[in-house]
């Protein structure tokens, strides 16, 4: 039975095309194309998530550390639930579980990766001169443009966006205190003991 489920698996996957499709586009198509992606993604989620994503950009660029620090293990946690949902979809529990679980994974690992590209491109407008949300949607737009140049520059600059703005977004939406308290910006034991 289980080789069965691993058979149908491995036949899905080499089956699927969205891969084969990205790595044979030129760097040129793959930058356009996830500038494109980004710009539009970005304007949509953070207009749909007003008061969150402005909130999450804000913290993801004032406090990046943390961030990163509370969004590693939350997006290994949020992809391994995506893959277990994809998992069982085939077993009697699965069209639950299953997925409820691709659900929650395919919804915030995108925000989380959108809100980490807006904070990265907040923070390099700000030096250039050019603050605020808008200018942060458009740099970070660029900068996942420029990275679509390289396959495992795309998939390092992901990884890492993805855990800044799921860290981000996870204190957003379950801490209390705010960016400009001091206690939040400083790891501990400097702060308290």
């Amino acid at each position: 039975m289980g080789e069965a489920v691993g058979n149908d698996l491995t036949g899905t996957l080499a089956s699927s095309d969205l891969v084969a499709i990205y790595q044979s586009l030129g760097p040129v198509e793959r930058a356009i194309g996830q500038f494109v992606a980004t710009l539009i993604v970005a304007a949509v989620l953070l207009g749909l998530v007003q008061g969150a994503g402005t909130r999450a950009v804000e913290k993801s660029r004032r406090s990046p550390v943390i961030s990163i620090c509370i969004g590693t293990p939350g997006v290994f946690v949020l992809s391994a639930l995506g893959t277990a949902g994809y998992l069982i979809l085939d077993s009697s529990l699965g069209l639950f579980f299953g997925m409820l679980f691709l659900l929650v994974s395919a919804a915030v690992l995108p925000a989380g990766l959108v809100i980490g590209v807006v904070g990265i491109g907040t923070g390099i407008g700000a030096r250039l001169g050019r603050d605020g949300l808008p200018a942060g949607v458009v740099v970070g737009s660029i900068l996942a443009g420029l990275v679509g140049v390289s396959i495992p520059a795309t998939a390092g600059f992901g990884v890492i966006a993805a855990a800044l703005g799921t860290g981000a977004l996870a204190r957003v939406l379950f801490g209390g205190g705010n960016v400009s308290s001091p206690d939040d910006r400083t790891v501990p034991p400097a702060n308290k003991i």
